[in-house]
Formats: structure tokens, C-alpha cells, sequence
């Protein structure tokens, strides 16, 4: 799970007394519906979901807990193109409109269960839970909970069997308290373990590893992940310790922004928690291998070790002294019980520069989807933060205007430097007239000026692809990127319009198919005037022109018209401009006015130049 802030499903307006309950039972949840279908007379947050199958799926793709006030059917029928494993879903509960049931339909061993009955407790309904094992146990032996891990070679099948047919269990160690509860007798016929270390399970039995191991790294600049994983790796295997059992990888921080030790933990499933050294030198005394050259290169006696001990706590202890490979170091230390993540340390700080698309959820990638489940902050343009939905739910929002776009990327930088998880949201694509390259840009200008935000430099920074404008447009008008093609911005704000001009020049000149971004503003009008002029002058007045307007909204309009019929006072700041190449065809179908250009030059007698 990434985010455990529910999304309330409603139909209609008949279903938001309960969703009112159900909101104020759940902090931070978020009310959503068909808007066309909610006639909402009183001040309540109500996000549009449209269309809902898509918003739906949306939601569960990103691991959203969703609880619908509508039929179990409906949801389940609207969820199907998108279910997979078990392993990976988010609870989802239908909730009867009467408040008399609670059915958890997905998700039960991730928290629908016990979701359920906080539910039915509040609203003094039924919780109709079927999990053979949650109903006689009182948990979910297959996936335990925060802290431990049915060992991997485990298969809890027949044990979970026997002991719904009344089998006992027997085991030679106390055994934590979520499972105290369980029927024991010496001669139990199933046999339940708990270990730290790489033990075989027992035949027809279960085997739990606390996860009560932190592994401590340090590294040169740029060491490979492959080499830190595989180190990672020889030392657990020959300790004789259970990956299992990992609970985080733990470094210092100047290694926050490390892509090797950030991709090594992510293969492993396992988070990084990072340490300052201060913090790490005050663990000296414990250290077995102390270097004098670790201490003149980082300011402390040793990386590996003390992050290991630092984070398994003042009861933890080293078991696994300091291992080198050519470019990193290992070690491992033991705590006495699970080690509580979210205590210690603190986590890199992470930037997501997400692209939007236009808004839509269902022109969302999954990817983006994700990154904004996994983000603590939002920060971007306030309409594009309205536009992710109930997607914002529960985040920290930080919104600012156009025209403060450095503001806004700077407050990104910082929130993740303080190890905050932020998605900075851009619509469209966030690399095409975006922020992804005023992030990099701000790091540099920081690292040149020697740094007013030294931490920037360290926040690691990750890039998610959106649908553009450009690829909108043209899905909406046909085809008319089937050839090369460019995009220039007509805003002189940044560049200089000689340089604009000469530009336009060049893509007329080379016959592109041109997409015109910022083509004008209340007080920009010329601009587009003049590129009208310029390729008139190279392809003709009857070439097609497409005008693409809030695309993928409501209000969404697509025209298509002649080149030299463009009157700049039809175009507004929230329109793209595509001007088709000499080859780019007009095509009057049934359907409407389609727009293509030809894959190749000559195939349907088009000048080659």
C-alpha cells in the first residue's frame, strides 16, 4: 500500500449522509462521484470523478483503499479489466446505502478487514467478512502484520488448513502477540518458528522473520547498484541471515542522493533511511572496525557500521562486522524486536516531476499515478493540483500561481531536501515547456554559486512522462504527426523573438508539421500573426490548420481550418496551434474532419524538396 487515505465512492446525491459519516470516521478521505449526477446544497468537499469506471480504476491502480456507498456488483464489474494478484491490491469495501453491511471485496489481507470493522463498529452495521482464517484468528497468518514476514520458501497453505480444522500449534520460543492467541499444545501438529535467520520452514509449519536487521552501506561516488545489491546479498547468505528479516538499508547522508544504494534498496524492496553524522559518530565506541581514512573523508569512524547500529537502536548489536567490495561497504546489526522504520532516521527526500496530461485520470500513466499516491506534498499551479481529484486527498498542497514558477520549483527542492516524498505536478508532459528542466537548471545554478540550498544537490529526482498537448491535439484531429515534426513556444518571455522568428523560419523551411505552444497572451498577439506569414509564404493557404482547445476537458474543442483562414483573435492562451506540412491531407469522413500526414514524401505525388 502507498496510501491508506480512502476514496468514498458515491453514486448520487441519495448516498451523502453516509459518506458524511464515513468521512468524518476517516480523516483525510475525500467524497467522489459522477459531478453531473451530485446536486450538493451543502459546503461539502465533493471531488468529480468522470468518467467513474476510469476514475475507479485509477484509484486501485495507484493503491488507493476505496469504499463505495453502491452495489458490491458494481464496483466489482467496473474494478475487473484491472485485477491481477492479491498480492498488490488495495482494499475495496462496498458499503450498503441503508448503513446496514460492510462487504471488504478486495484487499482483505491489506487491510479491507480490518477496515471493515472499524466501519460496521461506527455505523453500527455488519461486517461481512469471509476470510476463513481473519474470521477464526483474528488475522491474516498468510501476511502478518507491520514488522514481520512469512518466510519466502514458505507455504502457509496447510498449516493455515489444519489449524481452521482445529489443529493446535506447538513452538519452542515465546511467540509475539499477534499470534499468542492461537490454540498451543506440546504436541501441536503445526509447528510455527520465528527467526531472525535463514532457517529451513518447517514441514507443514510457519515461519516468521522479525524484521529486525539493519543494513548499513557506505560507498564511493557512483558505485553501481548491481555491486552494492550483490554484496548486500553475499553477506546476508553467508551470516546466514534471512532477507526477510532486512527491515531498511541505512547510510549517512550525504549519500542520500546515491543512485547506486537507492537502486540496490529498491530492488530489494527495502527503504533507505539515512543518518547525519553527527548522529552516526556518536556510535564510535560501538564499532569494530573504526578507519582514520573514513573519518578524514566523511567525518566519522565508519559508515557502514554505525548507520547499521544507529538504526537497529542503543539495544541493537553489530553481527556482522564491516565487508568490503571494490567500491562499497557492508554490515549488519541485529535490534531485539521489529525495527519501527518510520522512527528512525529520516528518508531521502525524493522530487516526482510528474506530467499530468490534461488532467483526465484515465489519461494518467499508471506510473504517475504512483508517484502522487507515494508523495507526502503536492506542489505545482493550483488548477493542476484541482485537477488531480481525489488523487490530492490527504497531501499537503502548495499552490501557486502562473508566472511563479521558480517559487514553486524551489519549495519542491526544499520539501524533498527535508526528506519529504513531493510531486511536483505538471500538466502535460513535465519535460515539454515544464518544470523537469527548471529542477536540474536550479540544482546547477545552486551548485555554481556554491550552493544557497546545498541539500538540493542530494535530493534525488525522478522525471514521469505525461500525455502533451501535442500528442492530444493530433490523437483528436487524425494523424498529423505521421511525419516529422516540431514544437516551438511563441513566448517571448524566455526567448528572444529574433531567435523565435528564425526558428519558425528554419521549420518552415524544412516542411515540418509545426505545434505553436503559448501562441498568444492578452498582451501577445504579433507573434502568431508573423509565424501565420512565414509559413503561408512556404506551404500554401489551403494548408489545415488545427485549433485544440482545453483538450481532454469538458469543454474540450477541436477545429480544423485553412492556414489562410487563422484569425489570431480565434486562438487564446489555452489553445494549441498545429500547422500541418505541404504533405499534411485533409480527410472528410462520416465521423467528422480528420487531419494525416503521410508516413513517407512522394507517395501521393507531394513535392519532394
Amino acid at each position: 500500500m502507498t496510501d491508506m487515505t480512502p476514496a468514498i465512492l458515491i453514486l448520487g446525491p441519495s448516498a451523502l449522509p453516509l459518506a458524511r459519516r464515513l468521512a468524518a470516521l476517516l480523516p483525510g478521505a475525500v467524497i467522489t462521484g459522477p459531478h453531473a449526477r451530485l446536486d450538493v446544497a451543502e459546503r461539502i468537499e465533493v471531488v468529480p470523478l468522470e468518467p467513474v469506471a476510469d476514475g475507479l480504476r485509477a484509484l486501485f491502480l495507484a493503491g488507493r483503499p476505496v469504499i463505495g456507498i453502491a452495489a458490491a456488483g458494481a464496483l466489482i464489474r467496473m474494478l475487473a479489466p484491472v485485477l491481477a494478484t492479491k498480492a498488490t491490491e488495495p482494499p475495496v469495501l462496498a458499503v450498503a446505502e441503508d448503513a446496514s453491511v460492510v462487504v471488504p471485496l478486495l484487499g482483505g489481507h491489506h487491510g479491507a478487514n480490518d477496515l471493515a470493522r472499524r466501519i460496521a463498529g461506527a455505523i453500527d452495521a455488519i461486517a461481512a467478512i469471509t476470510t476463513a482464517g481473519d474470521l477464526r484468528f483474528g488475522v491474516a497468518l498468510d501476511d502478518p502484520p507491520a514488522g514481520w514476514r512469512l518466510a519466502a520458501a514458505c507455504d502457509p497453505k496447510p498449516a493455515m488448513a489444519a489449524l481452521v480444522a482445529g489443529a493446535a500449534i506447538r513452538s519452542g520460543t515465546a511467540l509475539p502477540d499477534w499470534l499468542s492467541h492461537l490454540p498451543r499444545a506440546p504436541d501441536g501438529a503445526v509447528s510455527v518458528v520465528t527467526s531472525h535467520r535463514r532457517d529451513v520452514p518447517p514441514n507443514g509449519g510457519l515461519l516468521y522473520h522479525p524484521r529486525s536487521l539493519a543494513v548499513g552501506i557506505g560507498s564511493d561516488r557512483g558505485a553501481p547498484a548491481a555491486e552494492i545489491s550483490q554484496l548486500i546479498d553475499d553477506t546476508l547468505a553467508d551470516a546466514g541471515l534471512a532477507p526477510e528479516a532486512v527491515a531498511l538499508i541505512a547510510t549517512i547522508d550525504i549519500k542520500a542522493d546515491e543512485a547506486g544504494i537507492a537502486a540496490a534498496a529498491d530492488a530489494l524492496g527495502l527503504p533507505v533511511r539515512i543518518y547525519p553524522a553527527t548522529r552516526l559518530a556518536e556510535e564510535t565506541p560501538r564499532l569494530e572496525t573504526p578507519s582514520d581514512y573514513v573519518r578524514a573523508t566523511v567525518g566519522v569512524a565508519g559508515v557502514a557500521e554505525a548507520a547499521a547500529l544507529a538504526a537497529a537502536g542503543p539495544d541493537g548489536r553489530l553481527i556482522v562486522a564491516k565487508r568490503r567490495s571494490a567500491r562499497a561497504t557492508c554490515a549488519v546489526a541485529l535490534a531485539p524486536a521489529p525495527i519501527d522504520v518510520d522512527h528512525t532516521g529520516r528518508a531521502p527526500g525524493m522530487l516526482y516531476v510528474v506530467g499530468i496530461g490534461p488532467g483526465r485520470a484515465d489519461w494518467r500513466t499508471p506510473e504517475v499515478d504512483r508517484m502522487v499516491a507515494a508523495s507526502t506534498d503536492l506542489v505545482g499551479y493550483g488548477l493542476y493540483l484541482d485537477l488531480l481529484g481525489p488523487a490530492a486527498a490527504g497531501k499537503r498542497r502548495h499552490g501557486y500561481e502562473l508566472g511563479e514558477e521558480e517559487r514553486r520549483v524551489a519549495c519542491a527542492l526544499d520539501l524533498a531536501a527535508e526528506g519529504r516524498q513531493v510531486a511536483l505536478v505538471c500538466s502535460g508532459d513535465a519535460g515539454i515547456y515544464a518544470m523537469a528542466a527548471l529542477v536540474y537548471e536550479l540544482i546547477e545554478r545552486g551548485q555554481d554559486q556554491g550552493g544557497p540550498r546545498p541539500l538540493w544537490s542530494r535530493v534525488r529526482v525522478q522525471v514521469s512522462p505525461g500525455i502533451s498537448a501535442l500528442q492530444a491535439a493530433a490523437a483528436r484531429a487524425g494523424a498529423p504527426l505521421g511525419h516529422d515534426f516540431c514544437a516551438i513556444s511563441l513566448s517571448d518571455l524566455m526567448t528572444p523573438w529574433p531567435v523565435i522568428e528564425r526558428r519558425v523560419q528554419a521549420a518552415a523551411d524544412g516542411d515540418f508539421v509545426v505545434a505553436f505552444y503559448n501562441p498568444v497572451s492578452r498582451r501577445r498577439r504579433h507573434q502568431l500573426a508573423r509565424a501565420r506569414e512565414i509559413l503561408l509564404a512556404a506551404r500554401g493557404p489551403a494548408t489545415p490548420v488545427i485549433l485544440a482547445r482545453n483538450l481532454g476537458r469538458p469543454d474540450e474543442t477541436v477545429t480544423v481550418i485553412e492556414l489562410g483562414s487563422l484569425d489570431v483573435d480565434a486562438v487564446d492562451m489555452l489553445t494549441l496551434v498545429m500547422v500541418g506540412a505541404r504533405g499534411t491531407r485533409r480527410l472528410d469522413l462520416g465521423q467528422g474532419v480528420r487531419v494525416y500526414t503521410p508516413r513517407g514524401y512522394g507517395s501521393r505525388g507531394e513535392e519532394v524538396a
